[in-house]
């Protein structure tokens, strides 16, 4: 049997132990409580009757009659204390004029006060007075709830010792008031504390409603564990009462909170324990449900929920529809949105903005493509009225698809309609500006946002440190987040990363181990991503030793590198061509139960084809097969580059269809490896074959593949002949082959008609701007064959459907016979567009043949006639 003299708090209670040990406590301390509590109560009936003690010594203040003069006095005396200064004498005089005892009426007056200081002054005087020693517990609760009301904890506090001291006992309302404040304030452990003394000290139930604040207050403060227990006690100790101390709000924030954990199917069965299987007392209970599985992603429960709802004659609320929409906005079934967005207007529910806000959301999380315009206009035309979000989600969408123009007119239309502006406003377009290297645009935007009040926060400032980082300004970074600090804003491990990661890139490894040293001083512990980086500058400063002291000194220090730990220091390893070592660090992370990923399979792979070990390179590659790991296109591409290093061709082109027939596309590395090995090999109708196949693919190729091709063509003028015979019919009429064979027979250069015959591969496959940036370079170069330029661009403008703004794009200075020869190599540009297309680049091209015959024309009779 335990006694409530055992339920002392022991030094953790009374603050000597850390948070989690006193919250702990005070849990065992409310548990044992309910446990005393319960067996001192014979029967429900007994409970029922159960009231806090009086003190015997002490006069029973709350049965002092309360007639009306008393009333009158009570008010009277309630304002003289609020309006006058010196209002002790004068509520002496009323006193003695009504013959009546301070102490017997200070509950009323109490009761009536709403300022807490002056309620304290107001206590304490009558303390003072005559008989102030026989103030009972109805006073202190009076005084308490004041208090409560107040917030003034410390206050309470003092207040809760002196009545321990004094004997008093609060009523049953002061402890509710009292564990109400400490709930909605957060201050779970006092809350708890007060609970259990309640019921064990004291022997009073709080009411349901203190009950349910305290269960809120520990479902948002995420004990839902602690909360479970409350409520379980409470259920048992509630058994077929008529005087509950649950009620269904109690059930409801149970329910609530089981859902937040994620733990749905608990929660059902919390209702059914309750009321039964398949019962469900309000609407409220299933939107909750609702919402739980929606967000579990488990719509098909969700929706069974939905129909049984409709079935039992409850109507959905705009709370339900909301709840299911977001449902099928997860998993982006717009069908399902748009037949219950109808229902909702059938019914005469309004749309909520919250809830088209999440359709749009989800429509740009699922690659849909949006046209802001007409979403406002739509959300306008349902009686609707876009706010902040819906402009917020719409400029982040824009600014996701790099549409910066129209990021800015969405937001100079949330500034004309004067919607408040926040940060969520300004941060994608400060981050688009700044991975575009348009750094005074992004602090112009710095600036707007410091105006309007919203402060930038570490996600701003690290956005804008990324983009400079991004741009190769790793100095220029530093400095904003020196200034990020300088405004009170201190850097996470995150931004830290991305600064020590750029001045790696850059060779200068010293910035990056002082900016550690700062993050340490700063008490930012760093993650395995930072220590990663750290690795990865030494190997890139060539101190591989100093990269495998600091990933021993994490593994001694018993810090876990994670993946991305080992796998830079086995690219580490793959560059300086320790293979072994490479391999041992793959067994060291099974050993620790980190799997590898395609990135670690990819880095040793290229490391043996570096080594030129390809045995070893495909020895690695059916591992990593083995082991369930999807190679990507780095693998593949890895392998290609072995292959063709052998020249082994053929077992290049099979791993290149094998890579294919899993839905891998070949990105820039891919075809430039095979462009430049059958360069090099003189195999040139293969390359300009993978040329033009990676111009299809809407790839966009490097400087690297330029020069491979213009090398190879310039240079191996020999193999042009030979190279028919292998096979031709196998690919596609070569555009690329065609021009520069005709400019060679024309005498031209073949480093030239090298590079113009790729200016026209680009512009005939829509890659306009890669063909203007590179004719820019030919230019610079002096490789530039005007008349061939000229028809390639003017045929990238057509395509791009530019034709009668041609010439606000490319400029034109040829002559008539330059004329002729860019109509010739239009005309055999035109071969190789689809039949469908009509050539609107030769008739502009043969209209301007005619234009200056006859502006030629005109000269020699205007000659003619002069002379």
């Amino acid at each position: 049997m335990v006694s409530v003299s055992e339920l002392r708090p022991c030094s953790i209670c009374t603050g000597v132990g850390g948070r989690s040990q006193r919250y702990q406590c005070v849990l065992s301390f409310f548990i044992i409580a309910n446990q005393v509590l319960a067996r001192s109560l014979m029967s429900r009936n007994l409970l029922s009757r159960i009231k806090a003690r009086h003190n015997p010594k002490h006069s029973s203040a709350r049965n002092f009659p309360f007639k009306p003069h008393i009333k009158r006095l009570v008010n009277e005396l309630c304002g003289i204390l609020r309006t006058r200064d010196q209002w002790e004498e004068t509520l002496e005089n009323r006193l003695s004029e009504e013959e009546v005892v301070a102490s017997d009426i200070a509950h009323l007056v109490l009761d009536r006060i709403r300022d807490a200081e002056l309620g304290l002054k107001f206590f304490d005087w009558v303390i003072a007075r005559p008989y102030g020693s026989s103030l009972d517990g109805c006073v202190y609760s009076s005084l308490l709830k004041l208090l409560a009301k107040s917030r003034v904890f410390p206050e309470i506090e003092a207040l809760l010792e002196r009545m321990k001291v004094e004997d008093e006992i609060p009523t049953r309302e002061a402890l509710d008031a009292v564990i109400q404040a400490y709930s909605d304030s957060g201050l779970l452990d006092k809350a708890l504390e007060i609970y259990g003394t309640a019921l064990a000290k004291y022997n009073t139930v709080p009411s349901v409603f203190a009950f349910n604040s305290l269960l809120n207050a520990l479902v948002k403060g995420g004990r839902i564990e602690f909360a479970r227990q409350m409520y379980d006690g409470m259920i048992e100790r509630d058994a077929g009462g008529d005087n509950p101390y649950i009620d269904n709000y109690s059930t409801g924030i149970m329910v609530r909170g089981l859902c937040e954990e994620g733990k749905i199917e608990e929660a059902e069965k919390l209702v059914e324990d309750r009321w039964g299987k398949g019962c469900m007392p309000n609407v409220v209970f299933y939107n909750t449900l609702i919402d739980g599985y929606c967000k579990k992603n488990n719509i098909e429960r969700a929706s069974e929920l939905f129909r049984e709802l409709k079935l039992k004659g409850f109507l959905p609320a705009v709370e339900t529809y909301g709840a299911i929409i977001n449902g099928f906005c997860k998993g982006g079934n717009f069908k399902a949105i748009d037949r219950l967005l109808d229902e909702m207007k059938a019914r005469g529910l309004k749309v909520t903005i919250q809830i088209y806000n999440n359709v749009i959301n989800a429509q740009y999380r699922h690659g849909f493509v949006m046209k802001p315009v007409a979403a406002i206009q739509k959300i306008i035309d349902s009686g609707c009225t876009p706010d902040i979000v819906t402009y917020n989600t719409l400029i982040y969408g824009s600014c996701q698809k790099e549409k910066v123009e129209e990021a800015e007119q969405l937001l100079e239309e949330a500034t004309r309609k004067g919607l408040m502006l926040n940060r969520f406003t300004y941060t994608p377009l400060l981050q688009v500006y700044s991975r575009q290297g348009k750094f005074i645009r992004a602090s112009e935007i710095l600036i707007k946002m410091t105006e309007i009040g919203d402060n930038p926060d570490v996600v701003t400032y690290g956005a804008l440190i990324h983009g400079l980082v991004a741009a190769g300004e790793v100095d220029t970074a530093l400095a904003v987040c020196d200034k990020m600090e300088e405004k009170g804003v201190l850097p996470d491990a995150g931004i830290y990363n991305v600064l020590m990661n750029g001045f790696c890139k850059k060779g200068r490894l010293p910035v990056a181990k002082q900016l550690l040293a700062k993050m340490l001083d700063q008490n930012v512990l760093p993650d395995a991503f930072v220590y990663a980086t750290l690795i990865d500058g030494y190997v890139r400063n060539g101190e591989l030793q100093e990269a495998e002291k600091l990933f021993a000194f994490l593994i001694e220090k018993g810090v876990d590198p994670g993946v991305v730990g080992y796998n830079t220091m086995i690219k580490g390893y793959c560059k300086f061509g320790k293979m072994k070592d490479a391999m041992l660090c793959v067994k060291r992370m099974l050993k620790n139960h980190i799997s590898p990923d395609e990135f670690t399979y990819s880095t040793i792979i290229d490391g043996y084809v570096k080594e030129h070990d390809l045995d070893g390179a495909l020895g690695v590659f059916n591992q990593m097969v083995k082991q369930k790991c999807k190679p990507n296109v780095v693998t593949y591409t890895s392998l290609i580059n072995g292959f063709c290093r052998k020249g082994d061709f053929r077992g290049a082109e099979n791993v290149l269809k094998e890579m294919q027939s899993h839905g891998l596309m070949p990105n820039v590395v891919t075809y430039t490896i095979l462009i430049g090995s059958f360069c090099k090999a003189g195999k040139l109708t293969k390359a300009s074959f993978f040329f033009e196949q990676m111009l299809m693919s809407k790839c966009n190729p490097n400087d690297a593949t330029f020069n491979y091709l213009v090398n190879g063509l310039s240079n191996s003028r020999k193999h042009l002949n030979s190279d028919q015979g292998s096979k031709p019919c196998e690919y596609i009429p070569s555009m690329l082959l065609n021009v520069f064979r005709m400019m060679i027979s024309d005498g031209c250069i073949p480093r030239v008609a090298a590079y113009s015959s790729i200016l026209a591969c680009l512009c005939l496959n829509g890659m306009l701007k890669t063909a203007l940036r590179l004719n820019d370079k030919m230019v610079s170069m002096g490789c530039n064959s005007s008349s061939v330029a000229f028809a390639s661009l003017l045929h990238g403008v057509c395509l791009e459907g530019c034709s009668k703004e041609w010439r606000s794009i490319i400029s034109c200075s040829l002559n008539e016979q330059e004329l002729h020869i860019a109509m010739r190599y239009s005309l055999l540009l035109d071969q190789h567009l689809p039949k469908v297309v009509i050539s609107e680049a030769s008739q502009i091209l043969q209209t301007m043949i005619e234009d200056y015959r006859f502006h030629n024309s005109d000269v020699k009779e205007l000659k003619v006639s002069v002379s």
